[in-house]
């Protein structure tokens, strides 16, 4: 069954539908700096608008980059906080599924 708002990809293979905060907390911690670099959250179709990715950087941290080709948005932060992260991206998501159902 597909994922009823978006889904979330890890490099290693990992596939989340739908991934609360909790379970986007989980992927990232997994994030490492030779395998599994990167998760990328967007909806599940083709050619999708927007979508939001989560990289580790060779510094330490993370960046997080957010775009959303419909409202011109594109966000590139680093955080070092995973907590914080999940939070915000649930929230940014959150926005994402709002906008689209309006």
């Amino acid at each position: 069954m597909a994922a009823e708002y978006y889904c979330a990809d890890s490099e290693n293979g990992d596939h989340i539908d739908d991934p609360s905060e909790d379970a986007l907390f989980e992927l990232i911690s997994e994030l490492n700096g030779t395998n599994n670099t990167f998760v990328v959250i967007q909806p599940d179709q083709d050619a999708p608008a927007w979508f939001a990715s989560v990289a580790v950087l060779d510094k330490g941290g993370y960046e997080i980059v957010r775009r959303d080709t419909t409202h011109r948005e594109h966000h590139v932060t680093t955080e070092n906080s995973i907590g914080r992260i999940a939070s915000d991206l649930i929230i940014w998501l959150a926005t994402r599924h709002c906008q689209n159902t309006a």
